[in-house]
């Protein structure tokens, strides 16, 4: 059995879409302290995070309501990184989509985007009629690797997340997929429970067996 985390390292300096994370010394043993206490403040969708559907519609599930058998199970990862732009429904069909439930989107962000000091001008995202063929094959959650599954030109509308989320469909964002091979794995991902939250940060694991 391989185990591969595929979850992004949380610290200040780290790529993120909104204001980075800040960490506080409560105590340290270097002070005269008996330990070493740290208080950190990050947002709900900082890093590797998991959207809940109540992210883009009031009411909906929050992340701590999310069945688990959605977050873990067989996945499979698609190799996208030949597609500029968007991925659309063609695309997806192209790199072996098949019935899936779990799918991670597999893209140059992984080694371009992601790599990026400040927020990228450019990545590649899943367009609105990819996200409609999930919905239609039944996929539980997608994933991608960078802050968002949304394309740079979508991300007014947020056409992308509106298709997938108030249908029950959760969204994995901010995977390093980098060192992964595409192919069947079993997915663990999970996010931090945090009550009534739109979206929470997940240590997320691919299992090859």
């Amino acid at each position: 059995m391989e185990i591969f985390d595929i979850t992004l390292p949380i610290h200040p300096d780290m790529l993120h879409w909104g204001k980075k994370p800040e960490i506080t010394t409560v105590e340290s043993i270097a002070a005269g302290d008996a330990s070493n206490v740290t208080r950190w403040l990050i947002g709900a969708h900082t890093g590797t995070h998991v959207d809940a559907p109540l992210h883009f519609k009031d009411g909906e599930l929050p992340v701590d309501k999310i069945d688990l058998d959605i977050l873990v199970g067989p996945a499979v990862v698609l190799d996208l990184t030949n597609i500029e732009g968007q991925v659309g429904a063609a695309e997806l069909e192209a790199a072996g989509l098949g019935d899936a439930e779990r799918v991670i989107l597999k893209t140059v962000n992984s080694t371009t985007a992601l790599r990026a000091l400040e927020k990228p001008t450019e990545w590649v995202g899943l367009s609105p009629d990819g996200a409609e063929l999930l919905r239609t094959r039944g996929v539980k959650i997608v994933a991608i690797d960078y802050l968002t599954l949304e394309s740079p030109e979508n991300t007014v509308e947020w056409d992308t997340h509106h298709a997938l989320l108030p249908n029950g469909i959760i969204i994995l964002e901010g995977l390093d997929l980098s060192e992964i091979e595409p192919g069947p794995y079993e997915l663990v991902c999970l996010p931090m429970k945090l009550q009534d939250s739109e979206a929470a940060p997940a240590r997320t694991v691919l299992i090859r067996r």
